[in-house]
């Protein structure tokens, strides 16, 4: 199984994605649009006054959290500068500013029960579930709850697939499986109030864009495989993923998303 990529490494690539995020960035608006739907059902039940997006690359949730809860103070955390330096812009003027944060969501710069709704749209899954979710369960206020949004370990199975023509190497990370991120929540001290598992597709017209928008947005998965893997490798991949070509000819890549609402006890 290929393993997650060390936080320099995951941090170099979001850097480097910051210019070009936004317009490859359709599979995370559509993680975004779903989370905010299945989040609405469970709210805090007392007064929210600070909320965190919890690794909000380039602000996308902001102006829709600041929207939902006007009278809170909006924290936008992010470990790459580049991604906050877009963020900063995203919410609008009849808004109040989000304040900034650059830091790791595994050691967050925050007191302890600060937080009364922590929201993170597809982050969690490249740190260790035990670490992040302690921490957030450190900083939200009792009662407080958690909207995450993340991947399982079908996300990118056709490009996985298409792999086994090449060779027997792990490719593509599998990430964790939603019954390992129950245990962990779990054992951090959560309530699940729900989960729900769903596919979602981003489509190119050929496997060179489409591996190209994934790395556009950091996806840090594949790397500079295309390059690696040379001519014959290259045409072998091109081949096995034309099994997935769609009837209205696109190429699909699917994600594995999970969504979850943690509930911290009052």
């Amino acid at each position: 199984m290929t393993a997650i990529p060390r936080k320099s490494e995951i941090r170099r690539a979001f850097e480097r994605a910051a210019p070009t995020y936004d317009s490859a960035a359709q599979v995370q608006r559509e993680a975004a649009t779903r989370l905010f739907a299945f989040g609405q059902e469970h709210v805090p039940s007392h007064t929210v006054r600070r909320v965190l997006d919890a690794g909000c690359g380039t602000g996308q949730a902001l102006a829709r959290l600041g929207s939902c809860y006007p009278g809170a103070q909006i924290l936008a955390l992010d470990f790459s500068a580049a991604m906050l330096t877009r963020a900063r812009a995203c919410l609008p003027p009849t808004l109040p500013p989000a304040l900034p944060l650059c830091a790791d969501i595994e050691h967050l710069p925050l007191a302890k029960a600060s937080i009364d709704l922590y929201w993170s749209n597809l982050a969690v899954q490249w740190c260790a579930p035990q670490a992040v979710l302690r921490e957030i369960h450190r900083v939200l206020a009792p009662g407080g709850i958690a909207w995450i949004a993340t991947l399982g370990p079908r996300t990118l199975h056709e490009l996985r697939a298409a792999f086994t023509a090449v060779d027997a190497s792990e490719h593509v990370i599998a990430f964790i499986s939603p019954e390992k991120w129950h245990d962990a929540a779990h054992a951090a001290g959560f309530h699940i109030r729900d989960g729900v598992r769903l596919s979602l597709r981003a489509r190119a017209p050929d496997l060179k864009t489409l591996l190209a928008d994934i790395k556009a947005i950091g996806a840090h998965t594949i790397g500079e495989r295309r390059r690696m893997l040379g001519r014959q490798g290259w045409q072998k991949l091109q081949t096995r993923y034309e099994a997935f070509r769609e009837p209205g000819g696109a190429l699909p890549a699917t994600y594995d998303l999970l969504l979850f609402v943690l509930r911290k006890p009052a």
